[in-house]
């Protein structure tokens, strides 16, 4: 399979998909307040659901808003249809529309899309990653010099002082904080060299699938809490950094304040 040929199509159907996030859209819960779903998600998901397997046959397709099963197929494409929808139901620019694809449980593709932005992110497992077309590249900066993304496990609020003692060791040690909303944005941002280091406590694999290839193509290291790769069929925690450095200093203050992972749940 010719995954440049791939790229070039995921590309232009992920752009296409934006024009679903244009105009009015409803809002509907999925079991909280804080955890919701608008009829913008849904369109754009089922439209790239259609263009994607039909793009490549006997693929088959996992998406945050049909996410009850992990497909076993050879070729699956892992899609987040907005990642930020809190931000989006607000008008709040920071959203992005992620998609990847895997194939025999490894990310060998990842599109990013940031529609209000028109920043275009991609990679291809082997031929680098690219912002519209141009080559990125994460920054050399060391620990102290870094910016630090993270969030606060928004649908388990239990979690959140675990995430606050971890960011206020990182904060007192490197330059700040950023916290955008959008864990496939702050992927790209550390693939592009605008931050340095990346926590998320417990983020799903249509967060992160894509970015997986576009930060590892950019020179950066990303894992789940024990340093090893990360799971595509559950929640997972996520250390991302631009060197190895950096990422063994980060994966050392999580390990601090996270003995073990309380969550179990696997997608079925």
């Amino acid at each position: 399979m010719d995954l440049n040929l791939i790229l070039e199509k995921v590309i232009k159907i992920t752009k296409e998909s934006a024009k679903f996030t244009k105009g009015e859209f409803s809002i509907t819960e999925k079991g909280s307040h804080v955890n919701f779903v608008t009829s913008a998600d849904l369109a754009v998901q089922k439209f790239l659901e259609e263009k994607l397997v039909e793009l490549l046959p006997n693929s088959a397709f996992f998406g945050e808003e049909n996410s009850k099963s992990v497909s076993e197929a050879e070729y699956l494409w892992i899609v987040d249809p907005i990642d930020g929808t809190v931000n989006f139901s607000r008008g709040i620019s920071e959203t992005a529309i992620s998609v990847g694809l895997v194939h025999n449980n490894k990310p060998i593709l990842g599109v990013i899309y940031m529609p209000d932005k028109k920043e275009l992110y991609h990679a291809v497992l082997g031929g680098g990653a690219f912002l519209n077309g141009e080559k990125i590249r994460v920054s050399d900066r060391d620990f102290k010099n870094s910016l630090f993304c993270t969030a606060f496990s928004l649908y388990n609020k239990d979690y959140a002082e675990m995430c606050i003692d971890i960011m206020r060791e990182v904060y007192h040690d490197s330059v700040d904080v950023r916290r955008s909303g959008s864990c496939a944005m702050d992927i790209c941002y550390l693939a592009r060299g605008s931050c340095e280091l990346f926590f998320e406590f417990r983020v799903f694999p249509w967060d992160y699938c894509a970015g997986i290839v576009i930060l590892r193509e950019a020179g950066g290291i990303i894992t789940d809490l024990s340093g090893k790769d990360i799971r595509l069929d559950r929640p997972c925690p996520i250390i991302a950094a631009n060197t190895q450095e950096n990422h063994n200093k980060l994966l050392g203050i999580v390990r601090k304040y996270i003995k073990t992972i309380p969550y179990e749940e696997i997608l079925k």
